[in-house]
């Protein structure tokens, strides 16, 4: 059967286009629908400025009148400029379980991209790895944390047969909640603090998290440089964010460090697992939507490492273990009885061996793959 694909043409194909998944993920178990109020801000170029930073194309995949499946494409100019690369993206593929559908809508944004003078389609992956990123490929049983995809484990295979190759894999740790917080950890981080004059800043409300927005961001600008599909942030992206996660962040599990001349030097931010409210409100916040995710919140006994970032000069003098510790007892005191460490590079060594110290074990994996066009 031939499957048409087109351009989205006006809103009600972007209605479409964002309401389709949770119709392909109807019978789906682990499926989580997305915050639809956060959906439509993300695709609406005049909400989101990442639109502006790049080139777009969204498309569904017909069959007939019947929408079948869809596929945003990405091309990041300034990105490829700095990174000596000709890649496209592909990103928000859903599709049912036909691998024609999935192979027009790739064909699809292959085309798109080659006409743009690329040579290289990667995927899935959003403007930054900011966004939902990599295809699980493992761990399909295990809890959904939120801002992670969720797919059926034959879209690997669909991939696979479709000419994909492994690109790079993302690991996620379950890191169980330790009866008693490791001496080791006590001594560096009261070490840290006393030696260097660093001041550790933990949160009550979250209109204290609002002054530290920009500063944070300029932070994960500065030593997310050589992530894996990171696009540095301007400060009418960071305020977006801002405005997309500040609503549903836990102020108890932000910590903030600056030195002695107040600037930020390392962050942590980590959220109570939303997806159980997320899931019964239907994605819908309106009218009592709300009110399922609120008492997700209380009743989670996840807490998912959202972002964290430490100052390069400032590696290696404890302040992974500072902030650890101190997440540790916020989530002892919430008491939270595991924490999903949120994607990780696989070849980020450093940062799996923090986790690893702590007796982290990888329960899910992702990945990102690409073809040559």
């Amino acid at each position: 059967m031939a499957f048409v694909v087109r351009e989205l043409a006006g809103k009600m194909d972007l209605k479409t286009f964002i309401y389709l998944p949770e119709k392909i993920h109807k019978n789906h178990e682990q499926w989580v629908p997305p915050l639809y109020m956060d959906e439509w801000s993300y695709f609406n170029p005049l909400k989101n400025k990442a639109f502006s930073n790049c080139l777009t194309t969204m498309a569904l995949a017909w069959n007939g009148d019947t929408p079948v499946g869809r596929i945003m494409g990405i091309i990041n100019p300034h990105y490829n400029e700095v990174h000596l690369e000709r890649n496209a993206r592909f990103c928000f593929l859903e599709c049912y379980k036909d691998i024609e559908i999935a192979r027009a809508l790739l064909d699809y944004i292959g085309s798109w991209a080659k006409a743009k003078g690329m040579i290289k389609l990667v995927g899935p992956l959003g403007f930054s790895d900011k966004d939902p990123q990599g295809c699980k490929i493992d761990g399909h049983d295990e809890p959904v944390a939120i801002t992670t995809n969720t797919n059926f484990p034959w879209m690997k295979d669909f991939y696979e047969e479709l000419g994909f190759q492994k690109e790079v894999d993302l690991v996620s740790y379950k890191i169980i909640m330790p009866e008693k917080i490791p001496e080791y950890i006590e001594r560096i981080s009261k070490r840290v603090i006393q030696s260097n004059g660093y001041t550790l800043h933990q949160f009550t409300g979250r209109r204290k998290l609002y002054p530290w927005i920009v500063p944070v961001f300029r932070l994960v600008n500065e030593t997310f440089v050589n992530i894996y599909g990171f696009a540095p942030l301007d400060e009418k992206e960071m305020e977006e964010l801002a405005k997309r996660y500040i609503p549903i962040l836990d102020p108890r599990f932000v910590k903030v460090v600056t030195n002695v001349d107040g600037e930020v030097i390392a962050f942590v931010v980590s959220i109570p697992e939303l997806s159980p409210g997320i899931k019964r409100a239907r994605g819908r916040m309106m009218p009592f939507g709300w009110v399922h995710i609120l008492r997700a919140s209380r009743k989670t006994k996840m807490l998912t490492l959202l972002l964290g970032a430490i100052k390069e000069p400032y590696r290696g003098l404890g302040l992974d273990s500072l902030l650890g510790l101190r997440l540790l007892e916020s989530a002892k005191k919430a008491e939270m009885e595991f924490i999903d460490s949120h994607l990780i590079l696989e070849n980020n060594t450093r940062m799996r061996a923090e986790v690893e110290r702590i007796d982290g074990k990888v329960y899910k994996k992702f990945r990102i793959f690409f073809k040559e066009l």
